[in-house]
């Protein structure tokens, strides 16, 4: 697996590359994450998030596909007795209905070959007046050209499903049923959009109309 191989030099382009865009996307997530949360984490990768949140929340799962990219977070953050790491994958959740306050799933939306059936999972596991976040890298400029430094993670072998703009990324929601979406921009090498969605008491009747993709 792609993931498993490049897990040893990931924080390389978290930390170092795209250093920029991370530092303001941990500050936005760390704001929208409560004390009183439990917490699911979604393709957590190396824990560029993961340290973040379990320093906020009430307990935190962490979770991702690639046991090699789920082995590092562990290490960085076992410490903590209120963190759970367990290997799943993001299209087949292994968790009851309305489980959790927050979920977060960063930056894998433009990975997967159906990401709608990602959000209907996401949606599934997250209590209603619970919140889900979906940060997602903008590997495409304005003008429409993949990013440069995208360009180049693609050549090495990650398989970039979807290319978004900001404006894409909104409508990729809005083709979902999401109407009621705040975006926040991180800027940096490759920048990075935030979606947050607040689950109103009304969310259950939106997702049976949302997922007729």
């Amino acid at each position: 697996m792609f993931w498993d191989s490049i897990a040893w030099v990931y924080d390389i382009f978290a930390d170092g590359i795209n250093r920029k865009a991370n530092r303001k996307l941990c500050k936005v997530v760390a704001g929208l994450i409560s004390p009183t949360d439990d917490v699911l984490e979604c393709a957590c990768g190396t824990g560029l998030l993961s340290g973040v949140i379990a320093k906020r929340c009430k307990s935190l799962t962490a979770t991702d596909f690639s046991a090699k990219m789920l082995a590092r977070t562990r290490k960085k953050y076992g410490q903590y007795p209120h963190v759970r790491f367990e290997q799943a994958d993001i299209l087949h959740l292994p968790y009851s209905d309305a489980r959790f306050d927050t979920v977060v799933a960063a930056n894998v939306i433009h990975l997967l070959d159906n990401p709608h059936q990602a959000l209907r999972e996401l949606d599934r596991v997250c209590k209603p007046g619970g919140k889900l976040i979906i940060p997602t890298y903008m590997n495409r400029t304005g003008k429409g050209k993949t990013n440069r430094v995208s360009g180049v993670i693609g050549k090495a072998g990650a398989d970039f499903k979807r290319e978004f703009t900001l404006e894409t990324y909104r409508q990729f929601f809005a083709d979902a049923g999401y109407t009621d979406v705040q975006y926040t921009m991180c800027e940096g090498r490759i920048p990075c959009a935030v979606a947050l969605i607040r689950m109103g008491a009304s969310a259950g009747t939106r997702r049976k109309s949302s997922w007729q993709l």
